[in-house]
């Protein structure tokens, strides 16, 4: 049973870095939340008014506490484990659709944020909807995007739906041929992997329905049991490797939900794609383009066969307060999407590109956003892995695209890092030799930053 509480003025209800995953609303007094903002590294301050809930991203997200909550005045509040805040939730429709708007427009201040730091913000005017050339222009720029990078089932998707929206496209000589470039190399690898793959399945080393090197969480549990019924058969949407299902600047006319598989989302900053998040099963995408009506904010791009369900605009509503348990889960999708992206823009804000990386691949092992592989030189020698090292498939590409640095000078300071016995790169993974190394590297920069920044120049006499 939810419990009243009396909090004298001066009472810490929370610290920041806690982890209890209470639920609070303010019934009586002033309740005030600070932190510290991640990119200005300034103290922050929000006062919380009677009626309103506080704790919520955190305790959903499973997230330690980002800010401390003070009673400021003599508060009584009222206080739900995580359990009796999701009854109370599901009964309640108005505050299912008041919550998911606030969460999806947190989120959205997220990715503006990010984006910001990697040079790509772009002015609400220009975002709108219906504004002349703004949509064409860029998709355009990701269809282009993925011509560069040799994408080539992707660039053919961004292509025709570019055409799709203006026709006057088809007639452009420059996209034909590039456009008949990809088609001709797309079909290429396709007769190369499907060679290769028959050998391998002529050998017993690939096994047609099964994961085949795609993460263990290929299948949802979660995902299966909750959207797994007849009801939901007539939304199942199947996209290939390298297939686009949502692309950036389209207005936002669906959402999905994923069953099987994984997403990249990518977004295309001045001609080149940078990677924002990776997508699980039983995660949706798509949803803020409904919720706010505005166009798509990036490129969601199936990694390995992705099996999913798509819903429309005029039934989303419908949908989740038809459905409190999907709102739930969307709900506390959002929650730990914020938590993650919040994460992300904390790399993003050290000067230092050393600690951006080591950073970066501690945000993998935190979050598991990026699962760790295991190498086949390691699995056939038989020794024992040690349970801190770990191996991701990325490149100098990858690395730079997520922590918003030159493919240079990822090259240049992964050497260094290697030098120092911190990591090995190769030209598909990082190996790193203990997980820890990484997690003291940042430390110990930050230090160096934060003592560099408190210097003051002395003043010339």
């Amino acid at each position: 049973m939810p419990k009243l509480v009396n909090y004298n003025q001066g009472s810490i209800i929370y610290f920041a870095g806690d982890r209890d995953g209470k639920v609070y609303i303010l019934q009586k007094g002033l309740i005030v939340l600070s932190g510290i903002d991640i990119e200005s590294k300034k103290p922050t301050s929000v006062a919380v008014k009677e009626g309103e809930f506080f704790g919520i991203k955190t305790a959903l997200g499973k997230s330690v506490r980002d800010e401390t909550a003070t009673a400021v005045a003599n508060s009584v509040c009222i206080v739900m484990s995580l359990q009796e805040f999701e009854s109370y939730f599901m009964t309640n429709k108005a505050l299912i659709m008041k919550m998911l708007r606030i969460f999806s427009k947190e989120l959205k201040t997220v990715h503006a944020k990010t984006t910001a730091i990697l040079h790509m913000h772009m002015d609400a005017e220009e975002m709108a909807v219906g504004r002349k050339g703004r949509t064409k222009d860029g998709l355009y720029a990701v269809a282009k995007s993925f011509y560069d990078d040799e994408k080539w089932q992707s660039c053919i998707g961004a292509f025709s739906r570019l055409i799709k929206q203006s026709p006057e496209y088809a007639k452009d000589a420059e996209i034909a041929q590039m456009l008949k470039k990809a088609i001709t190399s797309a079909e290429a690898l396709k007769k190369k992997e499907d060679a290769e793959r028959d050998v391998l399945i002529k050998s017993g080393e690939y096994n047609p329905t099964g994961n085949n090197g795609l993460p263990g969480d290929y299948q949802s549990d979660t995902a299966e049991k909750a959207f797994n019924l007849p009801a939901f058969s007539r939304f199942a949407k199947t996209y290939e490797n390298g297939e686009i299902i949502i692309a950036e600047f389209e207005k936002g006319e669906t959402f999905y939900l994923i069953q099987r598989g994984i997403v990249q989302l990518t977004k295309c900053v001045n001609g080149t794609n940078k990677n924002l998040d990776i997508l699980n099963p039983g995660e949706i995408f798509g949803e803020m383009a409904i919720l706010d009506n505005s166009p798509r904010s990036a490129t969601c791009v199936a990694k390995g066969k992705v099996d999913c369900l798509e819903f429309n605009k005029e039934n989303f509503e419908i949908l989740i307060t038809g459905n409190p348990q999907i709102a739930l889960m969307l709900l506390k999708l959002f929650c730990k999407r914020i938590s993650d992206q919040n994460r992300r823009l904390k790399i993003l804000t050290f000067e230092d590109k050393q600690a951006r990386i080591a950073d970066l691949m501690c945000m993998f092992d935190e979050t598991g956003s990026l699962p760790p592989v295991t190498l086949e030189s390691d699995a056939q020698s038989g020794k024992v892995i040690p349970k801190d090292r770990r191996v991701f498939p990325l490149t100098a590409n990858d690395i730079a695209h997520w922590t918003g640095l030159s493919v240079e000078d990822v090259k240049t300071d992964l050497g260094k890092m290697a030098k120092n016995g911190l990591l090995k790169a190769t030209d598909d993974y990082v190996i790193i030799n203990n997980i820890n190394d990484m997690r003291r590297t940042v430390e110990n920069r930050i230090k160096i930053m934060n003592m560099h920044s408190s210097v003051k120049p002395r003043t010339k006499i």
